[in-house]
């Protein structure tokens, strides 16, 4: 493949993924925007919690990535029938490991705005809503496997419009509970809710009955009578997926672990720092997103690659992918700088949120293009299977770097201390990524030994990506 070829391929598998990635973002912006009508009060309660529920979802978005990724080494060896059983035995662990931490979820619900040092008149709301995420954390694990796998086989398009729709449901269905129902704080989760089991539905519906590479009933028409469907994990696919999975999952607790801490440092600074803070994570997200859609698709790219035994491919897919994402992060990052004011004020009346809002957005967005090349390297190193240093990079980053730096500068800076320890600890972790990406290391070849394709399947074409 040629250069251009290359970044072409690159371009049309993050398209979709990054329109996926606003589409969440946007989710996220609308329930503040909505919640922001009700008062400060309604919004301070769930900024309060959304640390932990983003430890909560990123442990159910590592455990699946333990798996998907398996499914783009076994397209990339031509091996779908492979493929098709990791999906199965995802989907029976995925539900083990997520109706596991919805009982954590649900137990440490009551106490954990007092934990994270929040004020009374908060801590009810707090409690109800993150009640409710943690109830539907066996929906988001089953969501986000279903399209994990479809992406990691090479269908971006079809995960990523179903996104979009759960957007647009979750704006209908915010809008009922919260203001034609009454339900306030409780019913921005329960909209969310809804709109992630219709779409989950659709996403299985997709995966396993109309894919056509992945589609379960393909394993019917091999006529191999020896054949069984594989639901219950095998060790050498539960190994392989732990060996992915953990460390993500070990970093993503860490890191938010630090993030919680940090919202204990914020916590005492009052609703409008909280508020302000939690806005201000919403509108940065518009900036980073396409840098994790360009992150998925580098994903796909590498993961094929790596099945394929292409080591030329991978590296020259890495290189690619993260300059794609620092271009398009810088220029999101110039946009933000410049029209954060208005940006904040679809999200808020509030005039003291707002102010200080700008502010903090102002000093991130510095930072984006760093950023950029720490989330698309990271994706490359997932798609390699090469997960363990990346994660250790990232916690000793944020540990270290990030809340050292908050911890300093919060006495005497306030929100605006911890925003800039934020700035200046991405863009050290993008530097050190892209040292580590120079490496040769996390290219090694050697993961792809059992993936060798069935007899009895028919092999996607030779030199072909499955996009």
């Amino acid at each position: 493949m040629s250069w251009q070829e290359k970044l072409r391929l690159t371009v049309l598998l993050s398209l979709p993924a990054m329109i996926a990635q606003l589409s969440s973002v946007a989710m996220q912006i609308i329930d503040a925007a909505m919640l922001g009508r009700l008062g400060t009060k309604e919004a301070a309660s769930v900024g309060l919690v959304s640390t932990t529920i983003w430890l909560f979802g990123g442990l159910c978005s590592a455990f699946a990535a333990g798996f998907s990724v398996q499914v783009a080494h076994y397209v990339g060896a031509e091996n779908l029938q492979g493929a098709r059983n990791i999906i199965r035995q995802g989907i029976f662990s995925g539900l083990t490991f997520s109706l596991l931490l919805s009982f954590i979820g649900i137990a440490i619900a009551p106490s954990l705005p007092h934990w994270l040092g929040a004020s009374e008149d908060i801590c009810a709301d707090a409690t109800e809503y993150f009640t409710i995420v943690a109830i539907a954390l066996p929906v988001l694990e089953i969501n986000t496997l279903a399209a994990g796998s479809l992406r990691c086989s090479g269908n971006i398009k079809v995960p990523s419009l179903l996104n979009a729709m759960m957007c647009v449901l979750d704006i209908i269905f915010n809008y009922l509970f919260i203001f034609e129902f009454g339900m306030g704080t409780a019913g921005a989760a329960y909209g969310t809710f809804a709109a992630y089991i219709i779409t989950m539905i659709f996403m299985l519906y997709f995966l396993t009955i109309k894919d056509k590479h992945l589609k379960f009933s393909l394993d019917k028409r091999l006529g191999d009578s020896q054949y069984q469907p594989q639901y219950i994990p095998t060790k050498e696919t539960l190994f392989k997926a732990l060996k992915i999975g953990s460390p993500i999952s070990l970093e993503r607790g860490v890191m938010c672990g630090a993030q919680i801490a940090i919202t204990g440092i914020i916590a005492p600074l009052g609703p409008v720092a909280i508020a302000a803070n939690t806005f201000g994570i919403n509108i940065e997200s518009l900036c980073y997103m396409p840098g994790y859609g360009i992150s998925e698709a580098a994903t796909t790219l590498v993961g094929q690659s790596l099945g394929a035994k292409r080591k030329d491919l991978m590296r020259s897919f890495a290189w690619i992918s993260v300059g794609l994402g620092i271009s398009i992060m810088g220029i999101m990052g110039i946009f933000m700088g410049v029209f954060a004011p208005e940006m904040m004020q679809v999200i808020t009346q509030d005039t003291d949120v707002i102010k200080l809002g700008t502010e903090i957005l102002r000093i991130e967005a510095w930072a984006e293009p760093m950023f950029a090349a720490s989330i698309v390297a990271y994706g490359v190193f997932v798609g390699s299977g090469k997960t363990l240093i990346p994660s250790i990079m990232n916690l000793a980053s944020i540990w270290i770097v990030r809340l050292s730096l908050a911890l300093l500068l919060a006495p005497s800076m306030g929100l605006h201390g911890v925003w800039i320890a934020m700035c200046i600890e991405l863009c050290w972790r993008g530097g050190a990524f892209l040292l580590r990406l120079r490496g040769r290391s996390w290219s090694n070849l050697s993961i792809t030994e059992s993936y060798s394709v069935p007899m009895q399947e028919q092999p996607v074409k030779k030199d072909k990506f499955n996009i």
